[in-house]
């Protein structure tokens, strides 16, 4: 079974490796996504990119996006109420297996900024805040299925380590 696996694996690898060129992920390209991440709570995210160097690979494929990242979450529980934002810089290899389909992969350089209120009889009584540089490393994917408008999911870190949402390309 697992020979048989890895066979079919193989091919599908090479199958889409030769697939057409890219058309999604050009220089100049720029995309806006909005989404959600899953989780307990239900972060909100909105991120840029725009491609800016294409044809990596064999001339075709293969690309460089770079961008902004910001997302929030916050949530109550019980007397107290917690806020998070991320505010963050990312850059991403892409890479398109097969059409419409906009894969990718990169790291994303940011800030975090969390804070927590509580109360105590029905009157603030303290207040917590921190903040913290870090990173993330991220992949994900879009599938367009009109020419500008598509869904994207990313697993890494930003306010979720999932989530799913709405692209443009413009």
């Amino acid at each position: 079974m697992t020979r048989k696996f890895l066979l079919i694996a193989g091919i599908c690898l090479t199958v889409l490796s030769t697939a057409n060129a890219q058309d999604i992920f050009r220089k100049g390209t720029q995309f806006l996504n909005a989404g959600i991440g899953l989780g307990s709570y239900i972060p909100v995210e909105v991120s840029y990119e725009r491609s800016i160097l294409d044809g990596l690979i064999k001339g075709t494929n293969g690309a460089i996006g770079i961008g902004a990242y910001l997302g929030y979450y916050g949530n109550t529980a019980s007397d107290r109420h917690y806020n998070h934002y991320v505010l963050g810089t990312r850059g991403a290899f892409h890479y398109q297996f097969i059409p419409k389909l906009d894969t990718y992969g990169g790291l994303m350089l940011g800030y975090n900024i969390a804070s927590v209120n509580w109360a105590g009889q029905g009157e603030s009584v303290g207040t917590a805040t921190g903040s913290a540089l870090g990173y993330s490393f991220f992949v994900g994917g879009r599938y367009f299925f009109k020419p500008n408008l598509g869904v994207y999911s990313e697993l890494g870190y930003g306010v979720a380590y999932l989530s799913l949402g709405l692209t443009f390309k413009f």
